[in-house]
């Protein structure tokens, strides 16, 4: 009798010790998988814009998180194959969200024109006067023919004391790349890109405010 019990205690602590093995051994497993390369976007440096600092000096902007279909909304890198196939480029990520890295960078690059009283996220405090809506359209390497990198975004300038749409438009542009390089070369042109739209959005609406 007392080594049935003996052995029922040994039973009881055998479970706990196998299951916590099987943790170890999953974590283990997780250690040894090869981390992604991760790439973030450039904030440019504040570009000539053809306003003067008087007429957006007390403006307050709010720029939310961009939409985007959900194969864009994550950290993928989006390569699209021939038709309709896409897939995300092996090995690689974003440093957050895409829509989230878009938002950041578009933000910075707002406030590197220093012509508005401020401009930020949601959540910051400011007195909004316009919102920034932004819908990410395309984001991704063309792998059909010679390879591009594309990205096009649509915005919104909303009167946030009316709900009125002041002004909408539609950004985008192409960089051409070797859809067979590298990661960072790929990304790189996504980039140079995003750069190009960043640079006309940020000068269409210092314009049209």
């Amino acid at each position: 009798m007392m080594f049935f019990a003996a052995a029922q205690r040994a039973g009881r602590l055998a479970g706990p010790l196998v299951g916590l093995g099987l943790v170890v051994a999953s974590l283990g497993g997780c250690a040894l998988r090869p981390p992604s390369d991760t790439f973030d976007l450039t904030a440019k440096a504040a570009t000539e814009v053809t306003t003067t600092r008087a007429r957006t000096a007390r403006l307050q902007l709010l720029v939310p998180t961009p939409s985007a279909i959900q194969v864009l909304d994550n950290r993928g890198i989006v390569v699209r194959l021939s038709g309709s196939e896409l897939r995300y480029l092996a090995g690689a990520q974003w440093s957050d969200l895409l829509p989230a890295v878009v938002q950041a960078r578009l933000v910075a690059g707002l406030e590197n024109t220093g012509l508005f009283g401020g401009v930020g996220m949601p959540g910051q405090g400011l007195a909004i006067d316009y919102q920034v809506i932004v819908e990410i359209r395309e984001f991704a390497i063309d792998a059909a023919g010679p390879g591009t990198a594309d990205v096009v975004l649509s915005v919104k300038l909303l009167d946030d004391r009316t709900g009125v749409v002041r002004a909408q438009r539609l950004f985008s542009s192409s960089v051409g790349v070797n859809a067979s390089a590298s990661s960072g070369v790929l990304v790189a042109a996504l980039d140079n890109a995003f750069a190009e739209v960043q640079a006309q959005i940020v000068e269409w609406i210092a314009g049209t405010l």
